[in-house]
């Protein structure tokens, strides 16, 4: 009997743990879709002059509105919470839409984050106020702009374009919606935010080596 428990302790019991956590890959590494295919930046230029685009970056959006200085708390936690723990992804990109005659406020709040951090792949991008208008009702999410025509929550933009977040029943199977992370809260940055942001990559790095093993299979 005592010989039977141990031969489960060793062999059987490292395999039902294995498939237990195999099982529930599929449910961790895949981030709902909130909207499809919303629209690229088009012909906006970025601080740095540099024309933006989505497709084909993982993307944390954000809409600063007139007033970007008093939202500059709001960037340093996303540069030290979310910023830095991915800057080293090459497809991974920061995105912040501003109007259109807020340049100088940028250029102050990017010279104070660039003393904490490198922010190559942080940027700014102007669009006028029609502009930003008819993008944001093209995410068409639940929460409105606020009086500054901006917001203070970031949103996940995949490769493909798609706004992700969550929704449907979480862990604890309670009903759960999110579509963007507020900056304003360091916690909901470092704990949601840093999940789901890892899931994304998590996604793409079990594409990219389903995509390699394939071509090895069929000597490509």
């Amino acid at each position: 009997m005592k010989k039977n428990l141990v031969l489960f302790v060793l062999f059987i019991l490292p395999i039902v743990a294995y498939l237990f956590f195999a099982s529930g890959v599929d449910g961790f590494t895949k981030l709902p879709t909130i909207t499809e295919k919303i629209p690229d930046l088009g012909k906006w230029k970025s601080h740095d002059n540099e024309a933006i685009h989505l497709q084909g970056k993982i993307t944390i959006l954000g809409f600063s509105g007139n007033d970007v200085y008093s939202k500059r708390g709001n960037y340093f936690n996303l540069s030290q919470k979310i910023y830095k723990r991915y800057s080293e992804f090459k497809d991974f990109q920061i995105v912040i839409v501003a109007p259109v005659g807020t340049e100088k406020q940028v250029d102050s709040v990017m010279t104070k984050l660039k003393t904490v951090s490198e922010m190559k792949n942080m940027h700014f991008v102007f669009a006028n106020q029609n502009e930003i208008d008819t993008f944001y009702k093209s995410m068409k999410l639940q929460e409105q702009l606020d009086v500054e025509k901006g917001t203070p929550n970031v949103f996940i933009i995949d490769k493909e374009k798609n706004l992700r977040g969550r929704k449907g029943l979480n862990k604890k199977n309670e009903e759960e919606y999110k579509e963007g992370y507020n900056t304003s809260l360091v916690s909901e940055l470092h704990n949601e935010m840093t999940d789901d942001v890892k899931i994304i990559l998590a996604e793409y790095r079990l594409a990219l080596k389903k995509n390699n093993a394939d071509r090895k299979k069929y000597g490509l």
